[in-house]
């Protein structure tokens, strides 16, 4: 059987008729006896090799960073190596005009100082004047990032809530022998009864002051009572409690604020906790706990004020839904004003619009007031314009904030001064006839929203 031949290399040709060598051309390219010491590594034409040479490690181990070609020889020129120099092939790459990319290689980390400078959030004051530069305040409002990390005044009111929802249902437990009232009626967010809601603070307005359709002799049914009609009576001073009235007159002002941290049962509770640790959360990590507290209380004692001027007078009001509504506020006032900042304004506007109409329905639930819930959405819009922090590029867009600022805070004073004079000191049905029923649906259980609202037999909150 034939063996096939292995090609061989060929020889080199010398055709004697070219041209005389250079002494350039004639001399290797490299001299191998003057590479690296330990390195197989061979230095080439430049004309051969990339720009750019990627980090590897040799069969000896010996390690080669990444960067540029090692040759500073420009293409038309001979490559003139000068070995003597690099004892490492380190040495040679940092003598590029490139030296210092092979520290790429190590991981990058930020210096403390600069990542405590990114870290840091503005103070109130800063961030309410604008005092930092507009880039990183724009850079803010995008992400999200507020004056303070967490929301201590919401959590720690859901926490006083919840302490004062379990005293509620411990004192229906005590006078009806059920931590919920299912008689004379179903409470529907199961929680106590109508009167032990008007005993632990609820507003009331005949615990508050003279009203001409709900004399202080009217008999309200004891906390003990669950028959229908009922069967246990009470005088109104007993269940109003507190220590009573003084001078025989009910004098007690503090019901527009201690029904904000009072609710109408469990149901309640978790529906306006949903909205307090999300919404009105985000709204104290932008404004900060101070402002956020203003906010917050003006709101929600602005919408008992309107609550007592306008809703049924019979009828007991508990809730943080007022409180509330005025934080979500804050995200109308944000969306107008930072329109173009916001992802999607349009799509964030027809959600709040539909939000609104959600929450305004739900007003009209029984145990709900639906006059807290605009009461304070009107009170928070006022609020926000006066102590949100709004981002102005221009100085038109600055003027007319300031313009806005100046009208909203006297319209504050006036609305509140206005309406407190009129709960004391007028028939609010004579100013408004028709205003009870934005919070009442005309049904034979309410007497079409007629009356004082109040049953000793039945309730309707």
């Amino acid at each position: 059987m034939a063996t096939i031949p292995t090609p061989r290399s060929p020889s080199p040709v010398h055709d004697h008729h070219d041209h005389d060598l250079s002494e350039s051309d004639s001399k290797p390219l490299l001299d191998h006896n003057h590479a690296p010491a330990g390195s197989s590594h061979e230095f080439h034409h430049p004309v051969y090799e990339p720009d750019y040479r990627y980090s590897y490690t040799d069969e000896h181990l010996n390690y080669y960073p990444s960067g540029p070609n090692p040759s500073e020889g420009k293409l038309d020129e001979p490559f003139t190596p000068k070995p003597e120099e690099y004892s490492k092939p380190q040495d040679y790459a940092r003598q590029t005009r490139y030296e210092d990319m092979d520290y790429a290689e190590e991981p990058f980390t930020v210096p403390a100082k600069t990542r405590s400078g990114m870290e840091e959030r503005p103070n109130i004051i800063k961030r309410y004047f604008g005092l930092y530069p507009l880039a990183q305040r724009i850079e803010d409002k995008k992400r999200g990032v507020g004056v303070q990390k967490y929301p201590i005044a919401s959590w720690a009111l859901c926490a006083v809530m919840l302490g004062i929802l379990i005293y509620e249902l411990v004192t229906n437990q005590k006078a009806q022998g059920s931590p919920f009232s299912f008689k004379p009626v179903v409470n529907p967010m199961l929680g106590p009864s109508s009167s032990a809601l008007i005993q632990l603070g609820a507003r009331f307005p005949p615990c508050m002051t003279n009203v001409s359709d709900f004399p202080i002799t009217t008999p309200v049914a004891c906390l003990n009572n669950t028959a229908n009609p009922a069967t246990e009576l009470c005088s109104l001073e007993s269940i109003c409690a507190f220590g009573g009235f003084h001078n025989e007159t009910p004098d007690q002002w503090f019901r527009f604020i201690t029904p904000i941290f009072l609710h109408a049962g469990l149901i309640h509770f978790l529906l306006n906790m949903l909205a307090q640790c999300t919404a009105s959360a985000q709204v104290e990590r932008e404004m900060g706990t101070p402002a956020f507290l203003i906010l917050y209380f003006a709101a929600g004692i602005f919408g008992n004020v309107l609550g007592g001027n306008f809703a049924l007078v019979g009828a007991p009001s508990v809730g943080a839904s007022g409180a509330i509504f005025g934080t979500v506020a804050v995200a109308w006032v944000d969306l107008f004003a930072h329109w173009r900042y916001q992802y999607q304004p349009v799509k964030k506007l027809v959600f709040m619009i539909i939000e609104l109409i959600i929450g305004v329905a739900i007003g009209f639930i029984p145990y709900v007031d639906n006059f807290a819930h605009l009461g304070g959405l009107l009170m928070g819009l006022l609020v926000a314009m006066v102590l949100y922090p709004i981002i102005s590029p221009s100085t038109r867009h600055r003027s007319i904030v300031i313009a806005l600022r100046v009208l909203a805070l006297p319209l504050i004073i006036v609305l509140f001064v206005v309406l407190i004079r009129n709960f004391y000191t007028s028939d609010p049905y004579a100013a408004c006839s028709w205003c009870r029923y934005l919070s009442c649906i005309p049904t034979s259980s309410n007497n079409h929203c007629k009356g004082n609202g109040y049953s000793t037999g039945s309730s309707s909150i």
